[in-house]
């Protein structure tokens, strides 16, 4: 049965809505399951599925009914169930938010909170990809003393408590810091401004960017470049004609992964600019002034964008990586 991984995804997912919802569920699933193989074993499955109006816990003998029907070897029917249980962690929250709280009635100020955010993140991403490829490109090109130590240091935002990272930003970059104050003189200023929101969102988000360049350029092999070199071209030319039509995916795939990162983040930001707004932490204002039920419906329509726009993103990755093979 090549989709049990689905099914069974789908029937813990329905399972704590309730017996009515989980039996409707069952039967077409099983039903689908039949259409497939052909094999009556599976009518019995709706049947099994009854016993949850006894007692909800019982649905999962459903689950592992399905589970056991199957034509796969013990080892896969184990991992597929383990497997399940983990996507449904993940999944069930982002459900369980939308059906309890649904993505409306919530403030109009969160329109431009989101579009904030959305800036913020595009202009992080845009910088950042700017910074990361000649750094990426060095590391995969050269071995050098104090290599190990550079690459450290590259990931070093991902395992800083980002409220630390925010407030080593505020030291440096706030209106009494080392960089910020002679900066504000001059009319930059990124203390509770949008270049600090960038700032931050950038500084946690480059990594991702950078690793994920490093890797593609790791990749191409660097004898291209020196035939390109031979032929008479630069190594700046090399580089653009070479390697980096070839890295394409890398870049749009680091690119998803550090705008995600960066639409996500909260600590570093409210640190050094709480103002003006971006979506998390006006959710986070919704919820700290006036309580949960009213974070919810602004929490659920923020989710549901960002998901959007995510799952878009890597949708059009999968075509030019599709497209590239």
């Amino acid at each position: 049965m090549r989709v049990l991984l689905l099914y069974t995804i789908l029937l813990l997912l329905i399972l704590p809505f309730g017996a009515v919802p989980f039996i409707i569920t069952s039967i077409i699933l099983f039903l689908a399951a039949y259409l497939e193989s052909r094999d009556k074993k599976f009518l019995v499955g709706p049947l099994v599925a009854l016993i949850s109006f006894l007692w909800l816990p019982l649905a999962v003998v459903a689950v592992l009914t399905m589970i056991y029907l199957s034509d796969e070897e013990p080892f896969i029917k184990a991992t597929t169930l383990i497997a399940s249980l983990t996507v449904v962690f993940i999944l069930f929250p982002i459900v369980y938010l939308f059906v309890s709280a649904p993505p409306w009635g919530f403030p109009s100020q969160l329109y431009l909170t989101l579009i904030t955010s959305i800036v913020a993140a595009t202009s992080a991403t845009l910088i950042g990809i700017f910074l990361a490829l000649p750094l990426s490109y060095i590391l995969a090109r050269k071995n050098f003393p104090g290599k190990g130590f550079v690459e450290g240091a590259v990931d070093l935002p991902i395992v800083i408590p980002h409220t630390v990272a925010g407030i080593v930003l505020l030291i440096v970059f706030g209106s009494a810091g080392i960089i910020g104050a002679p900066l504000e003189k001059i009319g930059v200023r990124f203390y509770y401004a949008l270049p600090g929101i960038i700032l931050a969102m950038l500084f946690v988000s480059i990594p991702f960017l950078i690793n994920q360049l490093r890797e593609g350029i790791e990749k191409v092999d660097e004898r291209y470049e020196l035939v390109a070199m031979s032929l008479g071209a630069s190594r700046t030319r090399a580089f653009f004609t070479v390697v980096l039509p070839q890295i394409k995916r890398n870049i749009l795939a680091g690119s998803i992964n550090s705008w995600a990162r960066a639409m996500s983040e909260f600590g570093a930001v409210i640190m050094i600019a709480f103002y003006p707004m971006i979506a998390p932490t006006y959710i986070y204002f919704l919820f700290t002034n006036y309580g949960l039920n009213a974070a919810l419906p602004a929490t659920s329509f923020i989710l549901l964008v960002t998901l959007t726009i995510f799952i878009t993103l890597r949708v059009l990755f999968g075509r030019v990586k599709n497209a590239g093979n």
